[in-house]
């Protein structure tokens, strides 16, 4: 699997506006393509689609700020193009399991990896399986252990889903963290929320830990929870189902924050999926 969707250093942040392309070195055929005015610009739709077919994300990103007509055939997410980028990206497994089942793009897809779990920040005790996707935590005793997302938000509305797929243990956390906030710590505690440079809920209750509050979930192993981050608003909130369960924290700090997990239990399993902008309503 390649990383050309979203590379496998360490998280870093990103606006709004840069989150939609990753920083990485042009490609000879990016340069091959021309600059959209004069000759390249006028190319029949099929030959610009089958260069496309060739670039990576950074470079199909710039690609879209070339010129109306090259912007257009890079607007439809379920292309060729699209399509060939995320068979060079996404690892089998993810493509054909039911993990980016609610991402009905190609191009949403590639986002999505962009912006997973990072396996290099995070515990020493956890990585992140070949699907790109998902954290597995070792059987470690007196451990908690987390991870943050690849990619930091500092503007703009993000949704994104977690679920567990194994024992949740006596402490199960999903929320936000800061580049500061620790992914590991001994003994078994709720890691995420417990400071200031994170903030969450435990995943059966999504109680609040700076503010004491609490609301029954019970949500099954399996089971999607949304969370979603409004930094304009400086808000986090979480979804079951069809069900909003309200706004979590207010008054986020104007920093970069990370979509992160920690879990205390063996064997465990917790997958998170970038979904992108919420939807309203």
């Amino acid at each position: 699997m390649s990383g050309a969707a979203g590379g496998g250093g360490g998280s870093s942040c990103q606006g709004a506006a840069a989150a939609a392309s990753c920083s990485s070195a042009g490609s000879p055929y990016a340069a091959a393509a021309g600059g959209g005015a004069g000759v390249a610009g006028r190319l029949p739709a099929r030959v610009l689609e089958h260069v496309f077919s060739y670039l990576e994300l950074s470079d199909l990103m710039r690609c879209t700020l070339v010129c109306w007509h090259w912007n257009n055939i890079l607007a439809d997410e379920n292309s060729e193009v699209w399509r060939s980028l995320c068979n060079r990206s996404l690892s089998d497994e993810s493509m054909r399991s039911d993990i980016l089942c609610n991402l009905p793009t190609y191009r949403g897809k590639l986002k999505a990896y962009q912006y997973a779990l990072s396996s290099h920040d995070c515990s020493r005790n956890v990585y992140v399986k070949k699907n790109g996707f998902t954290l597995h935590r070792n059987p470690i005793a007196q451990s908690t252990d987390g991870a943050r997302g690849k990619i930091g938000f500092t503007e703009g509305r993000h949704a994104w889903e977690i679920w567990w797929e194994g024992p949740l243990g006596t402490v199960a956390v999903i929320g936000l963290a800061t580049k500061r906030a620790s992914m590991q710590c001994q003994g078994y505690l709720a890691l995420l929320g417990s400071d200031d440079q994170s903030w969450a809920g435990t995943w059966w209750t999504t109680t609040c830990f700076t503010t004491g509050r609490s609301t029954e979930t019970s949500p099954s192993i399996g089971e999607r929870i949304r969370v979603i981050l409004d930094m304009d608003d400086k808000t986090l909130a979480f979804e079951r189902g069809f069900e909003f369960l309200g706004i979590a924290f207010r008054g986020l700090p104007k920093a970069c924050l990370f979509p992160a997990v920690s879990a205390v239990y063996g064997n465990t399993e917790v997958t998170m999926v970038y979904l992108g902008k919420p939807l309203d309503g």
